[in-house]
């Protein structure tokens, strides 16, 4: 199951916030390859944020998934995300920070 957890120093208040999740989810079901009714989309507004040495807008987001994570996902996902903050929530993607993390990556997988 994917979880996408957004903070973001731009306050929600007021801001219909159902059509990021809806977008967030579908672009992350596509690119990693999961159901929709698999992904988890947490956004949270109004978080104390400062990149770059200012309080512009910007967003840090966590992804875990169990599987699904390559090279190319990242990237597709990084460029998606930052494209429907940028859209929605006027987040500049270089004021945007994505932390991925693939919960299978580096196991050995037995066949006991």
């Amino acid at each position: 199951m994917p979880c996408l957890n957004i903070s973001t120093n731009v306050s929600l208040d007021g801001v219909d916030t159902d059509p990021i999740s809806s977008e967030a989810t579908k672009a992350i079901a596509q690119i990693i390859g999961r159901p929709e009714n698999l992904v988890m989309v947490l956004l949270r507004g109004s978080a104390t944020i400062t990149f770059g040495g200012n309080k512009e807008p910007a967003a840090f987001a966590e992804i875990v998934s169990m599987g699904g994570i390559n090279p190319e996902v990242k990237k597709k996902l990084i460029e998606t995300l930052g494209i429907i903050l940028q859209n929605r929530l006027r987040i500049p993607r270089e004021r945007f920070f994505l932390k991925v993390f693939d919960t299978t990556m580096g196991r050995n997988i037995s066949k006991l």
